[in-house]
């Protein structure tokens, strides 16, 4: 199989490469350490074109999305630093030599890539004058020839083309050429046009198994002769391989004109492919692919890419292409498609050979005992037309038996009369006293013999129980001979049965190999996956990064504005990234879930420690350290206030996510979305609330006022002692408070109420940060006061109305049988514990831990003063501190924020019956962004290993009852590693009826 450019392909590519001279180069990606990515766009045109270079093997422009690599790498970053936005001027082949320089640039200006695409390969970047700035491999050849860096390119080392051979250098050529070279040996190092297209043009010309004899000199000839007598054998050999190749020797008379019209052809043809002209073509053989039913199907295997259609595959399957570049493309982009096929075909032959061992095994078996049945019928037919001679057979070793001589005593005695010629005693064959039988010799007295020239007929050993008479040894034969009857009987019966059996578990298995290999195929890998990820509760993307160079990936590439930065402040955890496509407030089940895999996935996990995560926003964000202080990889600096979630428990839990066909997405919309107060409650909502109001109980009559620390606590480098001075502004359109703060002192703000420290933040206008503050109020009662009774009212009518529309979630279901179970008790324990709270005050209570899903707009006329207020975090920067400036981008985004809310419409964990689903994708998550997903087990802190709890998930996947046919299909094309590569750590699974799956 082919795997790499030989020159003729070079001179072809270079060719037909010239038509992107003048292009920019926009951007530059690598695929692996040797494949590298150069997209280039045309001058004025919004086509873009990507060229694929793999030191050692290969160039050409390709359209398939090959898969980039999670970080750039240092020679991707350099090529970068010098190349992008410049225009490739020149490319060009060094001489006849397998090397290609792409010249980027001109003048001082000017930088080369040069591949070379002969033994491991290699690729250099160098500035105008050729000196090497990176190179992919450095090394040494001979004593004085350096390949690294700050050394100049020798590109006087590049073999230089010849002029073409004459006649005259023909004739000198093989004049000089060795005794038994062949042409192909003699044109490769003279002819710069490949080992294809010599090969091409010498059948072409009918001189393929030629080679060079010379005439033998006398010594020679003397020497030859005395060689068979010491080596004949090996002559002899080298004579049987030269009449296997069928060699003749090269006539100068005949086969000199036809080689000189040979390495015209092949001149020509090196014309023909450097004018860009040529087309591609793909060499293919086909292979058979047996079927269940007899039937043979074919597939055809790529094997070779040329730019011309060469003589020596003419009995070959040969794809045409329009362009060189596309075959060589089409090529290298089916390879993994063709493995996954050449796997499948190895399959389903070993599946259609183990049944085939099966019907021969029960074939012999059959066969076996037919010819058992033939032999014991034969032998009792014998024993009966001998009837006379078995008898007097027996009873002659019988007396001798009774007459108490030994065993050696009795085989003496037959011996003797064997000897003496007695018809009884040579009947008998051999003496088995130890098991009372004696084997005799029998023949057919009134048989004919098959062969007439032979007078002796056809005799058969029998063996005969010496307990028995011939009658009852010729019944025993007839009754073995039924008993292998009955069991050819019952063998037919149990074969049937045993090879429908077989049958249906080879089509089973070919179906599910045909099944797996095409959902393998149609598998798309998301660009999200090679981080830790999951979808939110709410339909929110949420990844995080594997390690400190893929924290540093998602924050400079993938955080957009509005998205959400979500971080622990301990050791190893993840820097997690929420996006917001739309760019509306991120609900607070998912910054909770966000914050739960930050913790998830550091060392908490290991250590079963919970611990608090917090988040900001993507401005807050910065990669500019303070003066002096330096940020390593996957290091940011956070500036402003951090948001401090609530602690979460190390529940994650283990789930499949199934991507739809097209159709099918609008009947899964809305599966993920924001709940809010006015949506059905459900059991997760009665827990939600319960655990809301025990968070914001309320304090004893005397007690006073104090901010809630845990739900926003200071920064982690920064001591705060100072309570904020807040200017508050009124937004009438939401009624909410936007408070502006400095800092006062702490002491100043101790032992007053909420409306004093009010009053003393109005009072205090100047600011130099917007924030939000959270406050617990004393007691209802306290609140009211401060308003004006003219407000109080205005309430207390639009509470009425507002219980009359919508029942609060307190109270019981109106109809009984609408209850779940176990929601009554609940139900009515809720009421009893918070029977004194009313609507208003809940509501409050659940917006100050943001819990009652999207906020609603409230109307102009009604000014609610929300009671939640910020903590200021931010340290205070010193004057010579940089600017805070948001992380600039390293790269374009790969997936656009639109196409985020597509991809994650087309996934759902809810597969429902009649849905086509396409392949099945692995994710680990909170488990409580999992509740509603078909397939599920939970994750929490352990001692068992990753991939024995993966393995053990499948299984438990496959045996649920929902499971159809496909959903299974497509768990057995999910590979273990894939399901345990994001699992956090050790790990302990729970799942239920656990036990059984683990016998």
């Amino acid at each position: 199989m082919k795997t790499r450019f030989n020159t003729y392909d070079i001179i072809c590519g270079v060719a037909e490469l010239q038509k992107l001279v003048g292009w920019r180069v926009n951007q530059i990606y690598d695929v692996d350490n040797k494949t590298y990515l150069f997209r280039l766009q045309g001058t004025g045109a919004v086509e873009k074109v990507t060229l694929l270079i793999e030191s050692g093997t290969r160039f050409h422009t390709t359209r398939f999305e090959w898969p980039k690599n999670v970080a750039p790498s240092g020679f991707s970053m350099k090529l970068r630093k010098h190349l992008k936005n410049k225009r490739l001027e020149k490319i060009q082949q060094l001489g006849a030599d397998r090397i290609v320089d792409f010249q980027f640039g001109t003048g001082d200006a000017a930088y080369h890539v040069i591949l070379e695409l002969y033994d491991r390969g290699n690729l250099i970047l160098t500035d105008s004058e050729l000196t090497t700035l990176y190179i992919l491999r450095p090394h040494t050849e001979g004593e004085h020839l350096r390949f690294a860096m700050r050394e100049k390119y020798p590109v006087e080392r590049a073999k230089q083309s010849s002029e073409g051979l004459k006649a005259e250098a023909l004739e000198q050529l093989l004049e000089n050429a060795k005794n038994g070279d062949n042409l192909r040996q003699i044109l490769m190092p003279n002819l710069d046009c490949g080992p294809s297209v010599i090969e091409h043009v010498l059948l072409e010309q009918g001189l393929e198994n030629r080679i060079i004899e010379k005439e033998k000199s006398s010594e020679d000839a003397q020497e030859s002769e005395e060689k068979p007598e010491k080596g004949g054998k090996k002559q002899k050999k080298g004579r049987n391989q030269q009449t296997k190749v069928e060699q003749k020797p090269f006539d100068v008379a005949n086969d000199l004109p036809l080689l000189q019209q040979a390495v015209k052809s092949a001149e020509d043809l090196l014309t023909e492919g450097a004018s860009g002209k040529t087309k591609g073509y793909i060499v293919q053989v086909k292979e058979e692919k047996p079927t269940e039913n007899g039937k043979v199907e074919f597939f055809f295997r790529n094997i070779e890419f040329h730019p011309y259609q060469f003589v020596q595959f003419k009995d070959f399957e040969c794809a045409t292409f329009e362009s060189f570049m596309e075959a060589v493309d089409e090529f290298y982009s089916t390879q993994e498609s063709q493995k996954i096929d050449m796997k499948t075909l190895q399959q389903e032959r070993e599946a259609l050979k183990k049944l085939s061992n099966v019907k021969n095994d029960h074939a012999k078996r059959l066969e076996e005992l037919t010819k058992v049945q033939d032999e014991d019928r034969k032998k009792a037919e014998l024993i009966t037309s001998n009837q006379s001679l078995v008898d007097n057979a027996i009873r002659a070793v019988q007396s001798a038996i009774a007459s108490q001589l030994s065993w050696p005593d009795i085989h003496e005695l037959v011996k003797e009369a064997q000897a003496n010629g007695d018809a009884v005693a040579s009947s008998i064959k051999q003496l088995k006293l130890e098991t009372n039988h004696i084997s005799l010799i029998l023949s057919d007295p009134y048989g004919e013999n098959e062969d007439e020239d032979l007078d002796t007929p056809e005799v058969t050993v029998v063996d005969v129980d010496l307990a028995l008479s011939a009658w009852a040894n010729a019944r025993r034969y007839y009754d073995l001979k039924r008993s292998a009857a009955q069991k050819e009987k019952k063998t037919v019966d149990a074969s049937q049965k045993a090879l429908k059996s077989a049958e249906r578990k080879t089509q089973q298995t070919l179906k599910e190999v045909r099944t797996i290999s095409n959902i393998v195929k149609a598998r798309k890998v998301f660009w999200f996956e090679k981080f830790y990820w999951f979808i939110s509760s709410e339909n929110y993307l949420v990844i995080g990064g594997r390690d400190a160079q893929q924290n540093e990936l998602i924050v400079k590439r993938y955080m957009r504005p509005k998205d959400i930065y979500v971080h622990a402040e301990i050791q190893g955890a993840s820097s997690v990234i929420i996006r917001n496509p739309t760019g509306e407030e991120i609900p607070p089940k998912t910054l909770l879930e966000a914050g739960s895999m930050a913790i998830s996935y550091s060392v908490a996990w290991d250590a079963k420690v919970v611990t608090n995560s917090y988040w900001v926003t993507s401005e807050q964000v910065s990669k500019t350290a303070p003066t002096g202080e330096y940020l390593a990889t996957g290091s940011f600096m956070i500036r402003g206030k951090k948001n401090f979630l609530p602690s979460c428990h190390l529940i994650m839990g283990l789930s499949l996510l199934f991507k739809l066909e097209d159709s099918f997405i609008a009947r899964h919309l809305g599966e993920r979305k924001v709940r809010s107060i006015d949506d059905e409650p459900t059991d997760q909502d009665f827990k939600e609330s319960d655990v809301a109001n025990d968070l914001l109980s309320e304090p004893s009559d005397d007690s006073e006022a104090t901010p809630v620390a845990n739900m926003s606590e200071p920064s982690s480098n920064t001591d705060i002692t100072a309570f904020p001075n807040t200017e508050v502004k009124i937004e009438h359109d939401t009624g909410r408070i936007t408070v502006k703060s400095t800092s006062v002192n702490e002491e100043n703000v101790e032992n007053v109420d909420n409306e004093s420290v009010l009053d003393k933040l109005l009072k205090n206008k100047p600011a130099d940060e917007e924030t939000t503050i959270i406050m617990a109020g004393p007691s209802r009662k306290k609140q009211v006061s401060a308003k004006k009774s003219k407000e109080e009212k205005a309430r207390a009518a639009k509470q009425e109305a507002k219980a009359a529309e919508v029942a609060p979630v307190e109270s019981e279901p109106k109809i009984p049988s609408q209850i779940k179970r176990g929601q009554k008790g609940k139900l009515k324990k809720i009421k009893q514990k918070y029977k004194d709270q009313d609507d208003e005050e809940r509501e409050i209570r659940m917006m100050i831990l943001k819990s009652s899903g999207k906020e609603k707009a409230q109307p102009n006329s009604e000014k609610v003063v929300e009671k939640s207020v910020a903590l200021k975090e931010e340290p205070k920067q010193p004057k010579n501190a940089p600017p805070k400036n948001p992380i600039e981008l390293d790269d374009a985004d790969d997936a656009p924020a639109g196409g985020d809310v597509d991809i994650l419409n087309s996934l759902t964990g809810q597969p429902a019956e009649g849905d086509e689903l396409l392949f099945a994708i692995p994710v680990v998550a909170p488990y409580q962004a999992l509740q509603n997903y078909k397939f599920k087990v939970k994750l929490t802190p352990g001692t068992g290993k990753r991939g024995k709890a993966a393995k053990l998930a499948l299984n438990i996947f496959a045996k649920e009852k929902g499971c159809n046919t496909r959903e299974k299909d497509l768990l057995k094309s999910i590979k273990e590693e894939s399901l345990a590569r994001n699992i956090p750590g050790k790990v302990k699974l729970s799942a239920p009826q656990l036990q059984k799956y683990h016998k």
